[in-house]
C-alpha cells in the first residue's frame, strides 16, 4: 500500500483545512488509518485514527488536543481518508503524516496512538497556522 498525504498549507488561526490521505496498491477499507504530526524539535504525536470494527462500522479516536476541532472520516470508494481541521491554532503547526495498518482493527491489542503500530506511512504535508 502506498499512501499520499496532501492538502496542507498556510492558514490563519481560526481557519480550516482538510487533509487527504490517498491509498493505492490495494483496497484498504479494513485498514486502520491514523494521522500523526511532528512539529520542529518535537516527537511525532498522534492526532486521530479511524479503525474498522466489522461490516460498515468504524470507530474514530482523537488526541485530547484536537478533540472537538478535528474530524477523521473515510471514503472507501475513493480509497481516501480525510482529516477535517477546524478552529486551527498556531500550535497545530506541524508536518502531518498519515499511516495505515491492516491488523489494527478495533479489537486489536495494538495501540492506535503508537507510531509503531502502523506498517505503512505516507510522506508528510506541512500545515502552518499563523497567529
Amino acid at each position: 500500500v502506498q499512501l499520499q498525504a496532501f492538502g496542507g498549507g498556510l492558514v490563519q488561526a481560526g481557519g480550516s483545512l482538510r487533509l487527504s490521505c490517498a491509498a493505492s496498491g490495494r483496497t484498504f477499507g479494513t485498514y486502520a488509518v491514523g494521522w500523526f504530526r511532528q512539529a520542529p524539535g518535537k516527537e511525532r504525536e498522534f492526532v486521530a485514527a479511524i479503525r474498522w470494527s466489522g461490516g460498515s462500522t468504524y470507530y474514530a479516536n482523537y488526541a485530547d488536543s484536537v478533540k472537538g476541532r478535528f474530524t477523521i472520516s473515510r471514503d472507501n470508494a475513493k480509497n481516501t481518508v480525510y482529516l477535517q481541521m477546524n478552529s486551527l491554532k498556531p500550535e497545530d503547526t506541524a508536518v502531518y503524516y498519515c499511516a495505515a495498518d491492516p491488523r489494527l482493527g478495533y479489537s486489536s491489542s495494538k495501540t492506535y496512538y503508537s507510531t509503531s503500530s502502523y506498517e505503512y506511512w505516507g510522506q508528510g504535508t506541512q500545515v502552518t497556522v499563523s497567529s
